[in-house]
């Protein structure tokens, strides 16, 4: 980067790190740190629910799927609005009321301790590994753009975010996350515009469309019953609507904001502006990687996009067939592009098309079958598979964003993955310390020592999470490995919840050894079967539904029913 885009991203860094640093000095107590005191606006928390989930992984791994997938993806979050309109109606009232720290005090007071503790173990386990994807997201950024290692970058990302983390607490990270929000709205468009900007002149945004559709690009909605595709309407309404209810309903990063705010009404506004406004986000940034697709058309993109793995393959006795790969790959390239300019200029004057589409489609799919050959040689030299889909967009940034751009993109991606590990950091700490060790360790302890155990525990999760980052390259896309990882766990989750708030004969004993039974179907289902990892949470709920409803009817219901609906 040149020195006015690294002046830009160390402005815009440290402003964002000193207002929330700012903000978090109106902190008291334990409360303070994990709740923020419980008085902030909604439109504070609504932005932090939405960047908790929209983190670098968002611009990084959705952008580079959407290049090579479409916009398919969009799926997944059609049934999100339904679910915010749910949780403002069962999920949040019950948590609200009763003035928890965490989800899984409910569960206590509903179906007793054992229930409790390992739904709270389940969370930290699930969300540490998560934590530590996370943080591997930027890695990828920066080691794309500056040519640094990317573990000495998850060191560093990770002990500046475990440093004002763990001295802010909840209030620094929700303030955090509304700048980088705003930022990334910003970052959006920018990208959008530039994106049409260094286009050939004479490609318009119809033409933009035109191109996108020849490869059914734009294509967001599948209609087969499938259930090894993952992305179909089927498996995005139901497993999607499953895995976003268990995710900002159970998981303690989501509820954990919105116990934050002032009231009730507050909190219910929150989820409601991230129902209106989650969806036309996610189809803006899937739009980026699509336009990606068009823009490589007319320009010469990388065979493979992970300029590391390039330099290691150019070294290895294999360099000769990678470069074999590389001039097959400009010849077709070649043709590809002068075939889509014909395709234009014909479009344009209303001839016929269909002849020039087939040439260019038969033209993609050689493309497309060259990069998967160079994909098998890098993994040849590197002795384990190759993707990279998370390094489309980076590579792209590097070589065509304006100088003093490329400072403000890199800053909003750095600052997105920092919210988002930094709201993990403060969840894992609060499910630690509020349902492990204040009730089991040491029970009545002063409030500063409380406070102490809290960010001493932020700093452990955080360390974790930089070992987990080091390994969290191997997982392919990063956007599909976060949702993966929370699958196995958040359909089982959510079963107790609904168990809790929807069946009243449901007890402990049902509660506990269904969650037992959904996790060990999860787990059978997923090395047994191929059905997509969508489908695993709606078989945990099934499964722990049916399994607690069964065992409580036999057992004795629950007589202790905390809170009530509005």
């Amino acid at each position: 980067m040149s020195f006015i885009d690294w002046s830009v991203f160390a402005v815009y860094f440290g402003a964002v790190l000193g207002f929330a640093y700012y903000q978090s000095r109106k902190n008291v107590g334990v409360e303070g740190y994990f709740l923020a005191n419980r008085r902030l606006p909604w439109g504070a928390v609504g932005l932090s629910v939405m960047a908790t989930q929209a983190s670098a992984i968002t611009f990084i791994g959705t952008t580079g799927q959407a290049f090579d997938d479409g916009m398919e993806f969009i799926q997944v979050y059609l049934p999100q609005p339904l679910v915010m309109v749910l949780l403002c109606v069962l999920f949040v009232p019950f948590f609200y009321r009763a003035k928890l720290y965490t989800a899984y005090e409910y569960l206590e007071n509903r179906f007793g301790p054992h229930t409790r503790s390992l739904t709270a173990f389940l969370f930290l386990v699930s969300r540490g590994l998560a934590a530590g994807i996370v943080l591997y997201a930027p890695a990828i950024v920066l080691s794309v753009i500056m040519g640094w290692d990317e573990r000495a970058t998850i060191l560093i990302m990770g002990a500046v975010t475990i440093g004002y983390t763990t001295m802010g607490g909840i209030t620094a990270v929700i303030w955090t996350d509304v700048v980088q929000m705003v930022m990334m709205f910003v970052g959006i468009a920018v990208a959008l515009v530039i994106l049409f900007t260094t286009l050939p002149a004479q490609v318009d945004f119809g033409d933009v469309v035109y191109i996108g559709g020849i490869q059914e690009m734009w294509s967001s909605v599948d209609l087969s019953w499938d259930p090894t595709n993952t992305y179909t309407i089927w498996s995005g309404m139901i497993g999607g609507f499953f895995l976003a209810l268990a995710y900002f309903g159970t998981d303690q990063s989501q509820v954990q904001r919105y116990l934050t705010a002032s009231s009730l009404k507050q909190s219910r506004l929150s989820l409601i502006f991230n129902a209106f406004l989650k969806v036309p986000m996610q189809f803006f940034i899937l739009s980026i990687g699509v336009l990606l697709f068009v823009f490589y058309h007319f320009e010469r993109p990388p065979l493979v996009f992970n300029s590391a793995e390039v330099a290691l393959v150019q070294e290895s006795d294999l360099a000769g067939e990678y470069r074999r790969l590389e001039e097959q790959q400009g010849q077709i390239h070649s043709l590809r592009r002068d075939a889509t300019l014909e395709l234009l200029e014909v479009r344009h004057g209303g001839g016929d098309t269909d002849e020039i589409k087939e040439r260019i489609g038969r033209y993609d799919g050689q493309l497309r079958g060259l990069r998967q050959d160079a994909k098998a040689v890098v993994a040849e030299v590197r002795g384990s598979s190759s993707n990279d889909v998370n390094y489309v967009f980076p590579s792209y940034l590097i070589k065509y964003v304006p100088v003093g751009i490329l400072g403000l993109m890199i800053a909003v991606i750095f600052a997105a993955a920092m919210s988002s590990l930094d709201s993990e950091l403060t969840a894992l700490s609060s499910a630690t310390v509020i349902d492990f060790y204040r009730r089991l360790i040491k029970p009545g302890a002063t409030d500063d020592h409380y406070l102490l155990v809290s960010k001493i525990s932020t700093l452990v999760w955080g360390l974790l999470a930089c070992v987990v980052a080091l390994y969290a390259g191997r997982l392919g896309s990063l956007i599909e490995a976060v949702n993966q990882v929370g699958s196995l766990f958040y359909g089982s989750l959510l079963g107790v919840f609904l168990l809790a708030f929807l069946v009243k004969r449901s007890n402990g004993t049902g509660a506990f050894w269904g969650l037992v039974a959904g996790m060990g179907s999860v787990f059978v289902v997923s090395v047994t079967t191929d059905i997509s990892w969508l489908w695993y949470n709606v078989v945990g709920v099934g499964v722990v539904m049916v399994v607690g409803t069964v065992l409580s009817l036999f057992t004795g219901h629950s007589e202790t029913v905390v809170g009530d609906l509005p």
